[in-house]
């Protein structure tokens, strides 16, 4: 296969969806805006506001022992599920396709609300991560289906945002949710908000709809994306966790991966339509992008996972104070995505916003890594408020560059393969990021003194049992000295991924930049107005 034009579109080797039905009238932008924006909210909601509700859960339920696989499980399907959307809303239609995503999260949050044990709860959670993985995917493709290249920054900036603010608000709304009503509510709150967002999107929606022949599926290419993917996750959710990184089943499953990626490309070389061409692999951008998102998501969820147990463990504040305590990192990130959009928008510029947003990473690195016990919160928050700027420079604006890059007839597949890879990169980051934290942790434990009441049910002492509720009742002496490990043990793990970061900045100089289309169908490198022109402002 070869490819044409700076987008790298494939020759005849892989045969094209029919043409799109003329498109219209322009829809009603704000309308579809908010659909999309309120559909974005409960996916990224979803990942996090079952954290704080997660002991409360498990005590009901009975199920300590499959605690991860709540998360897990939601994970999992979402993330296998993201190229699998992406793909059909291509071959069959946006519109039927983000409202089968809706459709599908709603009936797993009911379910998920009424599970009655956790085996219940794990399945309706996967059903539900279904759902979840269409929403986002869906929402970003819809979103280049109705605005054009030009206009879109300042679109994508609040999208960004949402995902941020639903970051730090999702702890925030499981503790409420958990303490006040129900744990139940968690899922409940969805019905609602889902509905409101399928009403509106079935009702403004006006999106071509691809005619002809009906495509041949890749059902093989599916499968075996399904299974390196189910492999990915299991080995980074497990490693260092539930099992040794030596043992048998993780070595299995890292080797499951490889093997499966393997089988994959074989897979995709010969399909018909490809779940992911691997003609995208020959456009420099669409590279460059899925690997800088790859060390943005394990520098960004790496930190946002573990910076709670820092405020919570050393600074002693609640679950609900801690989520409080990271609004400046939600700043940050809204701060930068909107205001990158809105330049964008205006100027048709956007290299020099991923270029400075990997330097400002990592500078907000370096200052959350010389957190100690004795450092005042405005220092804290000062690092989280820098880290949050660079993030929200760079996560949004990777997948407009990818978009403004990619085929029209791919506009969703590289969407979702974009999503994906940041995806990936983000369960290696809190697997690999968790277990370093783990083991310098116990090699500080190693120190305590016998005896001083870090003794846990069963009589074995041990750290992995306590929690900050159980820390703040042991002895004086004995808290301060386990404040200190973990002060110690935590802050220098974010230095781990400065490499990772300069060398997304490397990547970043090598972004080619490309005009921005004026027009919802333009091809990609379809010549803009001048610079110092004024972007249309959108209805």
């Amino acid at each position: 296969m070869t490819t044409t034009g700076s987008g790298g579109s494939p020759d005849g080797a892989e045969t094209a969806p029919a043409a799109d039905a003329p498109a219209g009238p322009r829809p009603k932008i704000g309308w579809i805006f908010f659909s999309v924006m309120l559909t974005m909210l409960l996916g990224a909601l979803d990942q996090t506001i079952v954290s704080t509700a997660l002991p409360t859960i498990v005590g009901e339920l009975n199920g300590l022992e499959h605690l991860s696989w709540v998360v897990t499980a939601y994970m999992l399907a979402a993330t296998v599920g993201m190229p699998i959307y992406g793909k059909a809303g291509d071959l069959f239609g946006r519109k039927r396709v983000f409202l089968f995503a809706i459709g599908v999260f709603l009936v797993g949050s009911v379910l998920c609300g009424m599970a009655q044990d956790m085996t219940q709860l794990i399945l309706f959670r996967a059903l539900q991560g279904i759902g979840g993985g269409g929403l986002m995917i869906s929402a970003q493709a819809i979103i280049a289906d109705v605005v054009p290249a030009r206009e879109r920054g300042r679109y994508m900036g609040m999208m960004g945002g949402v995902f941020g603010l639903a970051s730090i608000a999702g702890p925030l709304l499981g503790g409420f949710f958990t303490d006040q009503l129900d744990w139940r509510w968690i899922f409940y709150i969805n019905l609602p908000l889902g509905a409101v967002a399928l009403a509106t999107a079935a009702l403004v929606l006006r999106l071509p709809r691809p005619s002809g022949p009906r495509p041949r599926l890749d059902y093989a290419g599916t499968v075996l994306l399904a299974a390196a993917s189910t492999c990915i996750v299991l080995f980074t959710s497990w490693g260092g966790g539930e099992y040794a990184w030596s043992s048998p089943v993780i070595i299995g499953l890292g080797a499951g991966s490889v093997l499966f990626a393997a089988l994959f490309v074989l897979a995709e070389s010969r399909a018909e339509e490809p779940i992911i061409p691997l003609s995208l692999f020959r456009d420099r951008d669409f590279v460059l992008t899925a690997l800088i998102g790859v060390t943005v998501g394990i520098a960004m969820f790496s930190t946002v996972s573990y910076l709670p147990t820092f405020l919570q463990m050393v600074n002693g504040a609640s679950a609900t104070e801690s989520g409080l305590m990271m609004l400046p990192m939600v700043a940050g990130m809204l701060t930068a995505t909107i205001t990158s959009g809105r330049v964008i928008s205006r100027t048709g510029r956007y290299k020099m916003w991923p270029v400075a947003a990997m330097p400002t990473i990592a500078a907000g690195l370096v200052l959350l890594s010389r957190m100690d016990a004795g450092t005042p919160y405005l220092y804290n928050a000062a690092g989280m408020l820098v880290l949050g700027l660079g993030v929200g420079m760079v996560m949004q604006n990777l997948v407009l560059i990818v978009q403004n890059s990619a085929p029209r007839r791919y506009l969703g597949t590289a969407t979702s393969a974009n999503n994906y890879f940041r995806q990936i990169g983000a369960s290696f980051g809190i697997a690999v990021f968790g277990s370093v934290f783990v083991g310098r942790l116990n090699d500080r434990m190693a120190a305590a003194p016998p005896g001083g009441g870090l003794e846990v049910q069963g009589g074995e002492a041990g750290i992995g049992s306590l929690t900050p509720e159980m820390l703040q009742g042991l002895p004086a002496p004995v808290r301060d000295f386990v404040v200190h490990a973990f002060a110690d043990a935590l802050p220098p793990v974010f230095l781990y991924a400065l490499p990772l970061v300069a060398a997304g900045f490397l990547l970043t100089l090598l972004l080619k930049e490309k005009p921005l289309g004026t027009e919802v169908d333009a091809e990609p490198g379809a010549a803009g107005p001048r610079e110092d022109d004024k972007a249309p402002v959108p209805a």
